[in-house]
């Protein structure tokens, strides 16, 4: 490519251009040697930490961890919590799932509950039995009350809230599996006792610790909101105009202090369960302090003041923040893990509500969607956008996925003579000024919606409607609030093209929602009540074969077939997997700290440097 960019004074790459006093112009493959020669020498002065199974060290308890959110959260109720992350991330420290996933050594621990699988060769079912342990408790901020959880909070919360459709709970799909016969079956819970319960597959499961494992709410405030009031007099339980000294806590930290706009303040849970081989009790800071901030720009400047305690870097702000880190009033480590599992995808609206509009009419043509795909300058994405430090998606599943297989691999890569041959066969053509046009005669322009204040995102969109005028087609990047954004792909299903990512696929059977046609989040067609193409059915027999196969090889054969198909219809077409970089303050001790890609950040065990 003969592309060439103007960089404005020659600084924007950072130290490899630093001393530059006039505009320069340089050619693709230059800014590609500028970034690398740059970008080795950050790398060295980072550090590689993945966790590979290690026992955590024990440490002392004290100190104030200080953090930053991006926005007020919607609520402090945990069904809310499915649809809004802010939500999600702050009462994440109130609640405890049954069991945990080793992925260093690929095993499952318990968490606040023990398990023990049972299968029935003989009628080809399996159940999972969980114990909660004897010292969880519901307990609350300034209170001596402690109320035991017991098996009534799950079985509650599985067959009344998650299990309740008009709660629209995004785990309701998973409750169901489909039987041989074609017909739909429920997983049934039981409780055994008031520590005991029991999951029934109605099928052998191929993860059924995957399947159930999960958190619930009090049933004790719930149950007394639904009997009462109904949908909505559970839906408003603990509001944001909650005192947050009366919402209940089983997790590692209570809500000590909501400001809105400002703060929120956790305090220790000294009722939590786990401790340290020492015995001490966790978590070790005695408390956390986690600041609204909007605005990344503010979020970064923070962190290089010392007033945060970590700081994930932008690609933009990387070079400064491994030129300061040594500061000796604030010094702090770099940490980086490479291809990370959250890739954000571009996805199109193929939802009938919209039949009568003619980008419906583009976006349900697979050709189309594949030229798309062929449109998508990955290799640029990365130059400018992530200054070489990530890499093109090219494949469905994470690399971490046991059943990740390097050998299925998108074909449709930036290719501008292909995405044109691909347009050919659907019927579009270009006009005489370079306008493409479908069947119709009708210009071909659509929306490509994203978050507002996702600077990345910006740049991403800003690249693929460059490409996309390269064949005629307008691209409109329309900035939408989270919240909207999230509410238009839900419920009003108004929006054309998004960029978006929905976490990430380290098991195959993640994402019931998702994958299965009749998932709510079945994001580009979502609650089909039979599937709207071949394709699509058997996407839904593959995923419930795969989740039903307990043989590996057996189960690798399916998942193979998967792949390969989404990767053929494009109903979601990944963008870049980026290197992540995040910086933890030197006041912290750093024998438990480990970052992957996997796991991430992980803090927990983390505590104050004994000087």
């Amino acid at each position: 490519m003969d592309l060439k960019v103007l960089f404005i004074t020659g600084c924007v790459l950072g130290a490899a251009l630093s001393g530059c006093t006039r505009d320069t112009e340089y050619t693709e493959e230059e800014i590609q040697q500028l970034i690398s020669g740059n970008t080795d020498i950050l790398i060295e002065e980072t550090v590689a930490k993945p966790w590979q199974g290690e026992q955590f060290i024990s440490n002392i308890q004290g100190g104030t961890w200080y953090d930053v959110i991006s926005a007020d959260p919607k609520s402090f109720n945990l069904l809310i919590a499915e649809q809004d992350s802010a939500t999600a991330g702050v009462i994440a420290g109130l609640h405890e799932y049954l069991v945990d996933y080793n992925y260093a050594t690929k095993e499952w621990i318990p968490k606040c509950a023990f398990y023990d699988i049972i299968t029935d060769e003989e009628t080809q079912t399996v159940s999972v039995y969980y114990t909660l342990r004897d010292n969880l408790y519901w307990s609350f901020y300034g209170s001596e009350t402690k109320i035991p959880v017991t098996s009534d909070d799950v079985v509650f919360w599985y067959n009344e809230i998650e299990g309740d459709p008009a709660f629209h709970s995004s785990a309701y799909n998973s409750q169901f599996v489909i039987l041989d016969d074609g017909t739909a079956a429920h997983i049934d819970i039981e409780k055994i006792d008031n520590k005991t319960f029991a999951f029934h597959f109605p099928r052998m499961d191929s993860n059924p610790l995957l399947s159930t494992n999960r958190t619930f709410g009090p049933s004790f405030i719930y149950k007394k909101a639904k009997e009462e009031g109904g949908i909505q007099a559970v839906l408003d339980i603990f509001n944001v105009a909650t005192d947050v000294h009366s919402i209940p806590s089983m997790g590692r930290w209570f809500i000590k202090e909501y400001t809105p706009g400002l703060r929120i303040v956790f305090s220790r849970n000294p009722n939590y369960w786990e401790h340290d081989s020492d015995g001490t009790a966790l978590p070790y800071p005695d408390e956390m302090i986690c600041s609204i901030i909007p605005d990344p720009n503010t979020q970064y400047l923070l962190f290089r003041q010392g007033s945060l305690e970590s700081a994930g870097f932008r690609p933009e702000e990387l070079d400064d923040a491994v030129r300061n880190s040594s500061s000796e009033k604030h010094s702090y480590t770099v940490y980086r893990a490479d291809g990370s599992l959250l890739v954000p995808f571009w996805s199109f609206n193929q939802n009938p509500v919209n039949k009568d509009k003619p980008y419906y009419r583009w976006f349900t043509i697979k050709e189309f969607r594949q030229a798309m795909s062929c449109l998508l300058d990955r290799d640029r994405i990365i130059s400018q956008t992530y200054r070489g430090l990530a890499s093109p998606k090219y494949d469905f599943f994470a690399t971490a996925n046991p059943y990740y297989n390097p050998d299925i691999q998108l074909q449709y890569r930036y290719n501008i003579s292909q995405a044109l041959s691909l347009l050919k066969q659907a019927g579009f053509e270009q006009d005489a000024d370079g306008i493409l046009r479908d069947a119709k005669g009708i210009p071909v322009e659509f929306d490509l919606a994203i978050q507002a204040d996702a600077g990345t995102l910006s740049d991403m969109a800003t690249i693929v409607a460059d490409s996309c005028a390269k064949v005629g087609i307008k691209i409109n990047i329309r900035q939408v609030d989270f919240q909207k954004l999230v509410q238009q792909l839900t419920a009003t299903y108004d929006w054309q093209s998004v960029f978006i990512g929905l976490g990430a696929n380290y098991w195959p059977t993640q994402g019931s929602n998702v994958w299965p046609s009749g998932g709510n989040l079945h994001l580009w067609n979502p609650l089909q009540k039979t599937p709207a193409t071949e394709w699509e059915a058997r996407i839904d027999y593959l995923y419930n074969e795969g989740s039903a196969t307990v043989d590996k090889q057996m189960a690798q054969k399916i998942w193979d077939e998967y792949q390969t198909i989404l990767l053929e219809q494009c109903p979601v077409i990944y963008l870049v997997s980026s290197q992540s970089f995040i910086g933890v303050r030197n006041r912290w001790d750093k024998s438990n700290i480990y970052y992957d890609n996997v796991g991430g950040l992980q803090t927990q065990y983390t505590g104050l440097q004994q000087y």
